[in-house]
This record gives C-alpha cells, sequence and structure tokens, in this order.
C-alpha cells in the first residue's frame, strides 16, 4: 500500500518533517513575563508524544505591548530564551519540528481572554493591567474597545527591527521553523486591510502602501533568521466586505515568496472584535478553497486549516493539491493524538508503530487481547 501524503515527509529548506500533520498556534493565556512554564511544557508536549509532524507554540509577542492578553507567550527579551529551549528540546526529542509564531497584536492588544466573564481582565488577583495599544491608524477594532494611538515611521522602523530580533531569539531558542502571525486582525493585518488602515503615507493608501511595513517586517525576519530554516507567515486571506480580498493574498503571497517566505498559513477573518469573526460561513475545510487559489496562483507552498477534522479529510485536501500542510487546531485540543489517529483511519498503522513505543507496545497488546472479544 502507497502511504498517504498525509504520512509523507515533507523537506522544507534544511529541514523535514516527518509528516504533513501541523498543531495550529493557538494562545493559551498562561505566561508571566513571556515566559514559557510547565504548563505549555505539558501542553505542547503532548502533541509531539501524539506524533504532529510540526509542533507550533502560540503566538510569542515581539515586545510587551504586542501582546494580546498579558498570559501571552513573548520573544522580547534574552532572558525568555532559555524557556523556549526546554520546550524545544522535548519537542525535537519526541520526533517532531519545533516551530513557534512571532506577532504584534497591535490595536487588539491589552484584551480579556476569551472566556473572562465582562469587565474581567485575566484570572482574578493576577493584577493584570490594561495598557495603550497602537496601529496604524486611530480607529478602534469594535464599539467599547480601546483606540490606538497611530504608529509614525520611526515607530514602524522600531517595529521591523525588533521582528528581526524576535527572529533570532528564536534560533537560539532552536526552534526549527517560524511562523509570523499576518492574520486575525493583528498589527500586521491592521496596516494589510483598508478597514482598519486609513494612512496617507507610504505605509498606507493603495495595497503596495499598505503591504510596505508587512513586508519590510517579512524581510527583517528572513535576514535574522538561518538560510537553512523555513518561514511561515499566517495571513487572513479575506476580512470582510470592503476590506482585504483572496486577490490582494495572491499579490502578497507572490511578493512575500521573493523575499524566502515558504509557506502561507491560509486563514482567515478577525479584523474586527475579540473573536476571530469570519467574513465566510463555517463549515468543514471551509478555507481550504484560500489555501487552493493561494498555492496554484503564487506557486508558493500552503497550509490549509479550518475544520478539519480527520485523516481522509486531511488526505483528500493533499490529494487534490489544495495544499501542502494541514495546520490542526481545536481538533487536536480534542484528540491530542489526532496523527496516530488519522494514520489507523488511514490503514498505515494497524500496529501502533507510529506511535511512541512506551505506547505503541501496550496498545498493540491491547488490541490482540480485544481480539473475539464482545461487549
Amino acid at each position: 500500500m502507497q502511504k498517504p501524503l498525509l504520512f509523507t515527509p515533507l523537506k522544507l529548506r534544511g529541514v523535514t518533517a516527518p509528516n504533513r500533520c501541523v498543531v495550529s498556534p493557538m494562545v493559551q493565556y498562561r505566561a508571566s513575563d513571556g515566559l514559557v512554564n510547565d504548563y505549555h511544557l505539558v501542553h505542547l508536549g503532548k502533541f509531539a508524544l501524539g506524533k504532529f509532524g510540526i509542533v507550533f507554540t502560540e503566538n510569542c509577542a515581539i515586545e510587551p505591548r504586542g501582546r494580546v492578553t498579558q498570559g501571552d507567550l513573548g520573544l522580547w527579551d534574552d532572558g525568555q530564551i532559555e524557556s523556549h529551549k526546554r520546550l524545544v528540546r522535548f519537542l525535537k526529542q519526541e520526533g517532531a519540528l519545533a516551530a513557534t509564531q512571532i506577532t504584534h497584536s497591535g490595536r487588539k492588544g491589552s484584551t480579556p481572554r476569551s472566556f473572562d466573564k465582562p469587565g474581567q481582565l485575566g484570572p482574578e488577583g493576577a493584577g493584570w493591567q490594561k495598557w495603550q495599544v497602537a496601529g496604524p491608524s486611530e480607529l478602534a477594532a469594535a464599539d467599547g474597545w480601546m483606540v490606538p494611538r497611530q504608529l509614525d515611521a520611526t515607530d514602524v522602523d522600531d517595529l521591523v527591527r525588533k521582528f528581526g530580533e524576535a527572529a533570532k531569539r528564536a534560533d537560539a531558542a532552536g526552534y526549527d521553523v517560524i511562523e509570523i502571525h499576518g492574520a486575525h486582525g493583528y498589527l500586521l493585518a491592521q496596516f494589510l486591510s483598508p478597514i482598519s488602515n486609513k494612512r496617507n503615507d507610504q505605509y498606507g493608501g493603495d495595497r503596495a502602501g499598505r503591504m510596505r511595513f508587512p513586508l519590510a517586517a517579512a524581510r527583517a525576519v528572513r535576514e535574522s533568521w538561518p538560510a537553512h530554516k523555513p518561514m511561515f507567515i499566517r495571513v487572513s486571506s479575506v476580512d470582510g466586505a470592503g476590506g482585504w480580498e483572496v486577490e490582494d493574498t495572491v499579490v502578497f503571497a507572490k511578493a512575500l515568496k521573493e523575499l524566502g517566505v515558504d509557506v502561507i498559513d491560509c486563514s482567515s477573518g478577525g479584523l474586527t472584535g475579540l473573536s476571530t469573526a469570519l467574513p465566510v460561513k463555517r463549515s468543514l475545510g471551509f478555507q481550504v478553497p484560500f489555501a487552493a487559489a493561494v498555492k496554484r496562483e503564487a506557486g508558493i507552498s500552503t497550509m490549509a486549516v479550518g475544520l478539519i477534522l480527520d485523516g481522509p479529510q486531511a488526505e483528500a485536501i493533499l490529494q487534490a493539491g489544495d495544499a501542502d500542510l494541514i495546520a490542526i487546531g481545536r481538533q487536536a485540543l480534542y484528540d491530542p493524538f489526532w496523527a496516530v489517529h488519522a494514520a489507523q483511519e488511514l490503514g498505515c498503522d494497524s500496529d501502533f508503530e507510529m506511535w511512541t513505543p512506551e505506547y505503541g507496545w501496550w496498545l498493540d497488546k491491547r488490541k490482540n487481547n480485544l481480539v473475539g472479544l464482545k461487549k
């Protein structure tokens, strides 16, 4: 039997993902001062035990005001590197590529956690406090949200530098893959969209102007990130009526490819409000057409994400040539062993050989013991 594409290794520059199953970045709100702690080790480590080929951390802020909440991870200070190293060591030990995402929240910073009660800002008694947010224009993300300070050209230059510095720290921590978060209404997406960017200087106006800062940030990361390591960027392929569209994403992806970006991670929405509000109706694999369009029209590898629930669905996406990698988010929270379960669904691991041997030996023995047993 031919091995499914989902479990065929993928070479990305000088590293190789053992399979195409990727854990998507998912914020957890459990950091203090941006440091990785035991929670993150256990949370992300179980996905490596579950044999995902690439395991992403949640987004790591490039400066303190670039956090979404006070509980986000960070890569804005050299003192944070050591905590990341411990996590990276474990992910690699279990055979996964260790990946991280760097970001700036822009006007969507200083917010409550998604599950906080109205008026609550973080865990009770933790002393979380608001900070002044910044963005491309003095436009709040939604009614009742903080109005951001408009960034000037000097601020933009400073942030470009900080993106590059965060990439150097990610390399020092040992990460194999880096991704820039340019989606979901965070700072780079705010600059890209004409809905949130009303500037009339070199960083606003037409599409080329609105792309200038995100491309500069991508260039700084690529120049600071080793040539043998792959670089991804997550984009909101569309953000709503009158905003950024798939055609814009294709143009952006072509420019990113010229800068040395390897993979476009194709999400959507989230420009306004706390949730990742979507301009398209949710359905199984609802964002896959974006990954397919970018892959075919920009000639660059893509990663599909969004309501991909099982192995056969993921395999069909790859077989159709619609994407090169499959990112699993909330479904991985539901089933940390999604990858090895997908392998069994696709008929390529009936004897539990893909599982970590400490689990696989027991499970194979259990399988044999179950033969002939009835409820």
